[in-house]
């Protein structure tokens, strides 16, 4: 490896969303995924929240109904604002990866779960030998160690090559959506008197 890597990067969509079993390639890809949406979904409630930016036209719509709520793990979708579509995952059958996810313990994930990232990801480009050493990392200790300057018995203590999530940026805020749920479910309505 010429280079480490140590820019932050949304890790549900790179650990997670492979677990979908999407391929690379197809027309529609969220813009943005999380674990968690404040005052809906915990941190560990074992979701995958995928959002995304695009006008609801007869294109996504097929999309949408072809693959993502035909999904196996698909759960519920909510539109958050115009052109802003939220899909719920449930991916409680991986809750031992998630909770491992959630540490920064990429590389104790299970082999299932690791070849399903490795096969989204493939085997070629820097973003695949990224993902392969996030993933198995012994053999990118001294290269991590020599990058960072640190004596590579701490890296290996420390055992992962990739950060942790931001657990903040994982979650969801949308105080649009939450507000317009509440103002929905009130019966209080305005009305001119007379």
């Amino acid at each position: 490896m010429a280079k480490v890597y140590t820019d932050y990067f949304q890790k549900s969509k790179v650990f997670l969303y492979p677990l979908l079993g999407f391929r690379q390639g197809v027309k529609h890809v969220p813009q943005q995924t999380y674990i968690a949406w404040d005052n809906v979904y915990s941190l560990n409630s074992c979701r995958l929240l995928c959002e995304y930016k695009t006008k609801m036209d007869i294109g996504f719509k097929r999309f949408s109904l072809d693959y993502l709520q035909n999904h196996p793990l698909y759960e519920d979708h909510v539109e958050l604002s115009n052109n802003k579509y939220l899909y719920i995952f449930n991916l409680e059958s991986f809750k031992p990866d998630m909770e491992r996810f959630i540490q920064g313990m990429f590389s104790q994930f299970s082999l299932d779960t690791k070849i399903t990232i490795l096969d989204f990801f493939g085997d070629q480009g820097k973003a695949a030998e990224y993902i392969h050493t996030f993933l198995t990392p012994d053999d990118g200790f001294e290269a991590y160690a020599y990058h960072l300057k640190v004596d590579i018995k701490t890296i290996e203590a420390i055992g992962e090559l990739c950060s942790k999530p931001d657990l903040k940026k994982e979650t969801l805020i949308d105080n649009n959506h939450t507000l317009h749920q509440l103002l929905k479910r009130s019966s209080i309505y305005l009305s001119k008197s007379k």
